[in-house]
């Protein structure tokens, strides 16, 4: 179960989207912001991130119209704002917490958030990015197999079922995939209840709206983000599924690319595909610890 959280903030961004901050762990430690991926919600994370409540203070959030967030408008649910966003909730929490070492610590789109937040200058001290599903450039043979899935996704996402009697329901259906099935104990029912919201006393309903999460897996298709680590004024930590089992989902063998490419310190987390944090959570924690603990983060 998720921790109760010490403090909430609600930051309200320049467009007057709502961002809810949620305080969690060692307040003496120094700061994890973590956040999700497209149509999840960082409740459904939690046994990925409670490994680090013991040493570290933990400010949990959803990246805009997920989660515990309130839905604004399609119009503005972008890569563009998001970055904004990421930028917007490491001030705020230096503002309204204390100012002190912060590290971000995120999941396919909110790791392509934070990417963009820090090519822009956005100060944080260190960036664990699990698995961003970038599209590698023309010519690299893991291209096409990006494009292939980004399509695969919006399409899926724009007709999936957005109304369920109960979070069971929905936990159940995940559990039913071939990608649910290698979800860790307990993790279904976590996730279920993270991305969902009650309508009065008809039913739950997707926290994201299916419209908003389709419209964010076309956008990557064409957003264009292929970095090199020495672009980043970080130490950045790349963690991506397993390109090395029989069938390995395209963002695994996008980010062996990219750290090729990028010569981005990285580490695969084995037989693993792009939900690796939601299959392995205790490898996942593991893999951030050490590199935290190798930058001397700690």
């Amino acid at each position: 179960m998720i921790p109760e959280p010490r403090a909430i903030l609600d930051v309200t961004t320049e467009d007057g989207a709502i961002l809810r901050l949620r305080r969690h762990g060692n307040l003496a430690g120094p700061r994890l912001l973590v956040s999700h991926g497209n149509g999840f919600a960082i409740d459904g994370y939690g046994a990925f991130w409670r490994h680090f409540l013991p040493q570290f203070e933990v400010v949990a959030f959803d990246m805009r119209n997920h989660g515990r967030n309130p839905t604004a408008v399609i119009a503005t649910h972008d890569y563009a704002h998001m970055a904004r966003d990421i930028a917007t909730t490491r001030q705020a929490a230096a503002a309204e917490f204390d100012a002190k070492p912060t590290a971000g610590v995120f999941h396919s789109m909110s790791a392509q958030s934070s990417m963009l937040a820090a090519l822009r200058g956005e100060a944080f001290d260190a960036l664990v990015l699990f698995d961003p599903p970038n599209v590698p450039p023309e010519g690299d043979a893991a291209r096409e197999p990006m494009l292939a899935y980004l399509r695969m996704l919006t399409d899926w996402a724009a007709a999936r079922r957005d109304f369920f009697a109960d979070p069971a329901a929905l936990a159940d259906e995940y559990a039913a995939t071939r990608a649910g099935r290698a979800w860790a104990a307990g993790v279904h029912e976590e996730v279920a209840r993270a991305v969902l919201r009650p309508v009065r006393c008809e039913g739950w309903v997707l926290a994201c709206p299916r419209a908003f999460e389709s419209s964010m897996y076309a956008q990557g298709i064409a957003l264009d983000l292929w970095p090199r680590a020495d672009q980043f004024a970080m130490p950045v930590k790349l963690i991506g599924g397993d390109p090395e089992r029989a069938f390995p989902s395209p963002t695994a063998l996008s980010n062996q690319a990219l750290a090729r490419d990028g010569g981005f310190d990285y580490a695969r987390v084995p037989d693993t595909s792009h939900l690796l944090q939601l299959e392995k959570p205790d490898s996942c924690a593991s893999a951030t610890l050490e590199f935290l603990a190798a930058i001397g983060f700690r």
